[in-house]
C-alpha cells in the first residue's frame, strides 16, 4: 500500500471514529449495562476496522460495517463464561449458604404432613388434597365437588386446622 493510500484510509477511519464513536459506546452500553466494557468493545470495534482496512482493501458502507463488528464482538462477550468472584458477590449482600439442613427439614416436614392427609376424614381429604397438593383454586374445587366457593374454604380451613393437629401430636409423639 503507497502512502497515499494509506492516508486516505486513515482519513477514512478517522471521520468515521468522528461520526460513529458516540452511536457506537450507545448500541454497546444498552446491549452490556456496562461503560467500560462498551467502550473496550467500540476501541476493539474501530482496530478491527483498520486491519481489515489495510488487508481487504475497502469498506462501502462504513456504518453498517462498524455496527456489523460491534453486534460480533457483543455476541462474543455474551457467550463468553462469567464468572464473579465471591468477594464481589458478598459486598453487594449475598449469602453463600452453608448449611441446607433448614430445607432438608422443610421437605420432611411437608412429606410427613402428606402423610398425615389420608388420617383426615374423607370430605377434608379431598379438599386438602385439591387446594395444597394440586394447588388448586377455590373455584375449582367448587366447580369439581358442587359446593358454594364458601363452602369450599371453611372445609379446607376448618381441614387444615385438623391437620395442623394431626401434625403437631405426629411430631411430639417421634420427638428424640
Amino acid at each position: 500500500m503507497d502512502p497515499n493510500q494509506n492516508a486516505q484510509k486513515q482519513a477514512q477511519m478517522t471521520m468515521a471514529y468522528h461520526d460513529h464513536k458516540k452511536g457506537l459506546n450507545a448500541r454497546a452500553f444498552f446491549k452490556l449495562h456496562d461503560h467500560a466494557m462498551g467502550e473496550d468493545l467500540v476501541q476493539n470495534t474501530f482496530i478491527k476496522t483498520w486491519k481489515y482496512l489495510i488487508a481487504k482493501g475497502e469498506v462501502n458502507m462504513m456504518k453498517a460495517f462498524l455496527y456489523h463488528i460491534l453486534n460480533n464482538l457483543i455476541v462474543d462477550e455474551y457467550r463468553k463464561h462469567q464468572t464473579i468472584p465471591l468477594d464481589a458477590l458478598i459486598e453487594k449482600g449475598f449469602q453463600p449458604s452453608t448449611d441446607d439442613l433448614g430445607r432438608l427439614f422443610n421437605v420432611l416436614d411437608g412429606k410427613s404432613a402428606l402423610l398425615l392427609i389420608s388420617r383426615l376424614p374423607e370430605k377434608f381429604q379431598k379438599i386438602i388434597t385439591m387446594r395444597y397438593v394440586r394447588d388448586m383454586s377455590l373455584q375449582e374445587i367448587s366447580r369439581i365437588t358442587g359446593q358454594s366457593k364458601g363452602a369450599v374454604a371453611v372445609q379446607a380451613h376448618r381441614g387444615l386446622k385438623k391437620l395442623k393437629i394431626l401434625y403437631n401430636a405426629n411430631k411430639t409423639l417421634h420427638a428424640p
